[in-house]
């Protein structure tokens, strides 16, 4: 496996969103699926998407937005049958690099209260609990799930 990462162009939105769904499938107490054309667009209008290749086949992706001293990352993603082979770290390395080549001294993430898994996994990259936020989403809760932002911070420097 020979993978490679680069910054995505407005053309890989069409393989990044199928990649980024099945990913995010197991959020199933939201309604719909994680993005769209519409949601792909603008963010890639806001900010970046890094993505990794192998054979020139995107295989995983992951959002970077700056702002200011700081940056973000969100929206995750490692193809199915990819994961488990440390192409998540590959993406948090790519996106602290790229923070930190464009200024950066924190990066910031948010995981959902109702992804428990998720703040453990991130500590194994540095990341530490540094407050909550209410939790805007972009597309439905199911029933009566209740569901708020933990930010997870890390120094780039």
């Amino acid at each position: 496996m020979a993978i490679t990462v680069r910054t995505s162009t407005p053309e890989d939105a069409s393989d990044i969103i199928p990649i980024v769904n099945a990913a995010f499938a197991i959020e199933t107490f939201l309604d719909g699926t994680r993005t769209d054309e519409e949601r792909m667009t603008e963010m890639m209008n806001k900010g970046t998407f890094l993505v990794a290749e192998d054979d020139d086949v995107i295989v995983a992706s992951i959002y970077v937005e700056l702002r200011g001293e700081r940056a973000y990352f969100g929206m995750l993603a490692v193809h199915p049958s990819q994961q488990g082979k440390g192409l998540a770290r590959t993406m948090i390395e790519a996106a602290e690099d790229y923070s930190r080549r464009h200024g950066c001294r924190v990066m910031d993430i948010t995981v959902l209260s109702l992804r428990p898994e998720l703040p453990p996994f991130y500590r194994k990259f540095g990341y530490r609990e540094t407050g909550t936020e209410e939790f805007r989403p972009s597309r439905p809760l199911k029933g009566d799930a209740e569901c708020h932002a933990i930010v997870m911070s890390k120094d780039l420097t």
